[in-house]
Parts: structure tokens; sequence; C-alpha cells
């Protein structure tokens, strides 16, 4: 790359590595976006249409919505969401407040056994008591069928802790020394001070957590078998694709396969596009938080 007075000329090493890069880019671009435009044209596309296609479709034709339509009258798809959300909102509020909280306390050099408290932290990473253990623990607890069981299990999450850890720590101790001789406790210069700084970061732990939320379904369906009344709508999706898989036979039964699929497609779209919608506001916080939180080398 050569600079001149009024532009940049690039050489032909330059070009080259441009293109290459860009034409890799665009074709990982299109990997990852192909499913998900897919799955949106199929489901506002003819059944017979979609089968037919055997997987390459670029736009939606003869436009139907009767496969959102026979979704959105399952009432279940309604208390989905309304569970989904309280789970999502409490969820990340907990999961973020108490993360913030874990690393601000072992972000300080001063503190009584740091080392022994961050080691049994970062053990837990690596190695839990597993599914059963973590199930008889909710059981004697009598947690099972309650919002807490999916709430308060995995509050912290120790890769999210350590990448806030990392981007507390980076703050200089001369800021927070600072605000002590104006007179500020701790909690004053972590609520005024060090998260205010931190924004990046928390946008970046609010994604994380939230995404984790809002797809979880799992310790859902384990914890709360009894009570649909308190499904997220990950594990209420579930259920449709699975019914509509089940009634999906030939001529003269409930559903042909044609309609199942529609209502797969429509049911994906309608789970995970609003949490889609999410990504470009916090995606320009994403790298510099990361980066700014990231462990050290």
């Amino acid at each position: 790359m050569i600079h001149t007075k009024n532009r940049i000329r690039y050489t032909r090493e330059d070009i080259i590595f441009n293109v290459v890069s860009y034409s890799v880019i665009t074709l990982l671009l299109l990997i990852c976006l192909y499913p998900i435009w897919y799955v949106a044209c199929a489901s506002i596309t003819d059944p017979t249409i979609v089968a037919a296609s055997k997987g390459i479709l670029l736009l939606p034709q003869e436009l139907t919505f009767d496969a959102y339509a026979e979704v959105f009258q399952d009432a279940e798809i309604w208390s989905g969401y309304a569970n989904t959300l309280l789970y999502t909102v409490l969820g990340t509020v907990i999961n973020v407040v108490l993360t913030a909280m874990l690393a601000y306390a072992l972000a300080h050099r001063d503190l009584m056994f740091k080392k022994p408290i961050t080691l049994f932290i970062t053990f837990t990473m690596f190695f839990n008591g597993g599914m059963i253990p973590t199930y008889l623990v909710i059981r004697n607890m009598n947690l099972l069928d309650t919002r807490f069981a999916v709430l308060l299990p995995g509050m912290v999450s120790v890769f999210n802790f350590m990448v806030m850890r990392t981007q507390f720590e980076s703050i200089p101790e001369a800021l927070e020394e600072s605000a002590k001789l104006d007179g500020a406790n701790y909690w004053t210069i972590f609520t005024r001070i060090i998260l205010p700084i931190s924004g990046a970061t928390l946008a970046v732990m609010v994604m994380f957590y939230g995404v984790t939320h809002w797809n979880s379904w799992f310790n859902e369906m384990l914890y709360m078998p009894n009570d649909r009344t308190k499904w997220p709508l990950a594990l209420i999706t579930r259920e449709i694709i699975v019914a509509s898989s089940a009634a999906a036979v030939s001529e003269g039964g409930v559903m042909t396969q044609e309609k199942a699929d529609a209502i797969k497609y429509a049911t994906i779209m309608v789970s995970t596009l609003p949490i889609l919608c999410l990504y470009p506001f916090l995606q320009k916080y994403f790298v510099k938080g990361v980066m700014v939180g990231s462990v050290k080398g």
C-alpha cells in the first residue's frame, strides 16, 4: 500500500489480498445466511412448491400465510412467548447483576483468598455435578414445576465472569482511588464509575445471557414436565414440530407432509425472528466488549 498526497495507491499484492479476503467473507456470509433465508421463504411459499424445490428456494413463490395462521391459532404459542420474555428479561438481569458483582469483587488485588476462590470457580467450568445430581438437588429443594428451577441454576457463567473480571482489572486503579478520596464507598464506585465505563462489555453479557435464555428448552423440559403453562417458546416450538411430524400422514390423514413442513418453517421463524432483530442493536458492542474484556495472555 503506497500513500500519496491525495489518495492511497494499492499495490498488486494488496489488490489480490483484498479480492481473496472479500470473496471468502462473501462465501461464508452466503453459507450462513442461506439456511435462514430458505426457511423464511419456505414459510410463506406454497408447500407443494417447497417440496418440489429440493432445498433450493431463492424467492417466495405463490405467497401463503396459512402456516403462520395455523401456528398462531395455538394458544400455547402466546403463553410460550410470555414465559420466554419473563425468563429472558428476569434471568438476564439476575445473571448480569451477579456476574458483575462477583467479577468486581475478584478484580481487586487486595482481596483475601482471591486465587483460591478464582480457582474454585474456574474448576466448575470444566467439572460439574452433571444432569442427574442437579435434578436431585432441584427435586429435594421442592423446585420442580416452578419458575425458580429455570432461573436459579446457572445464575453465573464462568466464562462470562472471566471476561467481565478482566474488563474490570483493565480499569486504572487511580480512578477508584480518586473516588475513595472523595468519600465514595465500594457500592458507589461500582454503580457510578465501574459499570458506566464498562457499557460495551455489559452489552455483550446481556446478549450472551439473553440468547441463552431465549433458546433454552432442555432445563424447562427436565424441571417442569407437568406444567405446560410455564413452558417457554422454544419448548412449545419443539412440541409443535414433533406433533406436526407425527400428524404428517398420507392422503386421508390429518395432515400432509408438505403442510407439516410448512408449519415447521413458520414455527422456526416465529421463535427465532425476535432474537435475530436484537443483534443489529448490540453487534456494534460485540467486538469491542469481548476484546476489551478478553482473557489476557
